[in-house]
């Protein structure tokens, strides 16, 4: 299987919208789930919720609440707290860039930002 390689976006690009949790939570637990060769069925039963539901959640289409991303996350041999820092890293390595160039002023309204002002995107880290 070959492993996703994502890239930063170039300074003349625009960065999207940030990911939602959502998202991130589904994709890394189906993510170990695939990485620990495992059927989402398996699993779903293990954590006593529907493959449909699982199938869901690990689509982003669901959020789970706490209760539930517990269980599954045991189900998979993981601590909640391995869920929340692998979600986190994934998080801290999407596109998050601001540009510089434009300003807000006092009024909310925006501008050029002075000539003074770095022209290169800031990757902020999360």
């Amino acid at each position: 299987m070959r492993e996703r390689v994502e890239r930063m976006p170039r300074a003349n690009e625009q960065a999207g919208p940030p990911p939602l949790w959502r998202d991130v939570v589904g994709a890394f637990l189906r993510g170990e789930r695939l990485a620990q060769e495992r059927i989402l069925t398996e699993v779903a039963r293990r954590a006593g919720v529907s493959p449909q539901y699982l199938s869901e959640v690990e689509r982003g289409r669901k959020e789970p609440s706490s209760e539930v991303l517990e269980a599954v996350a045991g189900a998979l041999g993981l601590d909640l707290t391995d869920v929340v820092r692998g979600v986190g890293a994934r998080l801290v390595r999407e596109r998050r860039v601001i540009d510089l160039t434009t300003t807000t002023d006092a009024t909310g309204g925006t501008g050029t930002a002075p000539a003074s002002a770095p022209a290169q995107p800031v990757l902020l880290a999360a």
